[in-house]
């Protein structure tokens, strides 16, 4: 089994960093931004070590060892803590830490306490086994294309689709464009009692209209222009599983007819033949149009809107969930970096920010773009606000410029966080962190003397 690690940090940015980086190194990572979280996943299942910051925002990371251990819960637990805080570490220990670590922490300094802690046998197995163990329980979530998220709007939506997926229902997805509408429906069918037959997209809005019909039911050589050989249509492609009809607002009223009269036949025939097939499928389809509206308006069906929805999903927007925003950013980016051929780290603390304040219009897509684009372009280990193009970075400037952003911080103290926070994104290394925030060395030392910040 892939070790375990539960992250127990309050800051999104470097605690997401963290996880993408123990997630390479072949760790199974959880995240909880407070001590109430860290509890309820501790309870909820076992891991293979804890490492937790000292600060939290409801209680510190002491209490929670403590907890821990009266609860006779021996996960080995290493603290995180900053340069002034050693009494506090000493203090960790006596309570029954493993360990702790200094802030601004050193990868390399972790990866070889956390190996210590877990033991070098253990390591080394992780290693030989991290590709054929890489589906456990906590990857469930994930295909090799998408990544579920963990906000609350995520968790509410995938909780639907697990109660949904066991049904026959007919399932009708609602949602903007870039959403994630296909995934939600190849995970309705990978946990249904269909999931070994046959899963079949078709993308209705690119379909022509006079093809529509053959794309559904197929054809036989000769019934029209063009038919030069028998073809298989989607309804029997995919007998006795799923069938996905994407944007079904887009069909034809004569080929709704059609659809429709299949759907309670059970039955089709392929276009210029006599014979009926039997066929048994599963429902799924999607759209980013109001249907109520298009059936008000005489474009759509009433009795085919009503066939196919026996259940609705509604697919948040990703500005409705900004607590994914950064889970994806990385998501996205291990998949740009594996398809480009690089090795970038992640995001630095000005590229974190402008992805998190962005409004998406267009969605999970647009992210993965920009991503793709940017991991392109970058030359250094980070993502900065440079790769993210002008569209990111204006709409970033309007939102400082109106406070919006730091509104509580003045300009120095602004600073000093950034530096802070780059300082962090590198383990400490200043040439990087330099590079980072556009300055060179020189500069970077005479910023931690002016701001006291531990060299």
């Amino acid at each position: 089994m892939i070790p375990s690690i539960l992250i127990v940090e309050d800051d999104l940015t470097f605690s997401t960093m963290l996880k993408t980086w123990l997630g390479k190194k072949g760790f199974d990572v959880e995240t909880a931004g407070a001590c109430a979280k860290a509890r309820k996943l501790i309870t909820s299942r076992d891991f293979s070590l804890i490492l937790s910051d000292l600060r939290l925002p409801d209680q510190d990371g002491m209490q929670l060892l403590t907890w821990m251990r009266e609860l006779e819960i021996n996960t080995p637990f290493i603290m995180m803590t900053s340069y002034g805080e050693i009494q506090n570490a000493v203090t960790a220990m006596k309570l029954g830490a493993t360990d702790y670590i200094k802030k601004p922490i050193q990868p390399d300094e972790l990866l070889n306490k956390i190996n210590e802690a877990l033991g070098a046998s253990t390591n080394k197995k992780t290693a030989d086994n991290k590709q054929e163990n890489k589906k456990t329980s906590n990857t469930e979530e994930k295909n090799s294309n998408f990544l579920e998220g963990e906000s609350e709007a995520a968790r509410k939506l995938f909780s639907y689709v697990r109660l949904v997926a066991p049904t026959q229902m007919s399932v009708l997805i609602n949602g903007a464009s870039g959403t994630g509408k296909e995934y939600v429906a190849h995970r309705i069918h990978q946990l249904s009692k269909r999931n070994e037959k046959p899963f079949i997209a078709i993308d209705c809005g690119s379909i022509p209209k006079d093809l529509a019909a053959s794309e559904f039911f197929g054809h036989v050589k000769g019934s029209f222009t063009g038919a030069l050989s028998d073809k298989v249509g989607a309804f029997e492609e995919a007998n006795g599983g799923t069938l996905f009809l994407d944007e079904i607002g887009n069909l034809s009223y004569e080929v709704q007819v059609q659809l429709l009269r299949a759907l309670q036949e059970r039955r089709i025939r392929r276009i210029g033949s006599t014979k009926e097939i039997e066929v048994d499928v599963r429902l799924v389809c999607a759209t980013n149009e109001n249907l109520k509206e298009a059936i008000a308006k005489g474009n759509f069906r009433e009795d085919l809107y009503h066939r196919i929805n026996e259940f609705t999903l509604r697919m948040p927007s990703l500005k409705e969930r900004q607590e994914d925003i950064l889970l994806f950013a990385n998501f996205f980016l291990d998949q740009a970096n594996k398809e480009l051929d690089k090795d970038l780290i992640g995001f630095d603390s000005q590229a974190s920010s402008i992805l998190q304040n962005y409004s998406w219009p267009g969605n999970l897509r647009q992210l993965k773009n920009i991503v793709k684009r940017a991991t392109l372009l970058a030359s250094g280990d980070f993502i900065t606000p440079v790769e993210l193009g002008e569209e990111l970075t204006e709409h970033h400037s309007d939102e400082i410029e109106s406070g919006k952003i730091l509104s509580t911080l003045n300009k120095e103290e602004a600073e000093k966080q950034l530096i802070i926070n780059a300082l962090k994104q590198t383990g400490n290394n200043k040439s990087k962190a330099a590079a980072i925030l556009g300055i060179d060395r020189k500069t970077l030392y005479n910023k931690l003397k002016h701001y006291n910040i531990p060299q």
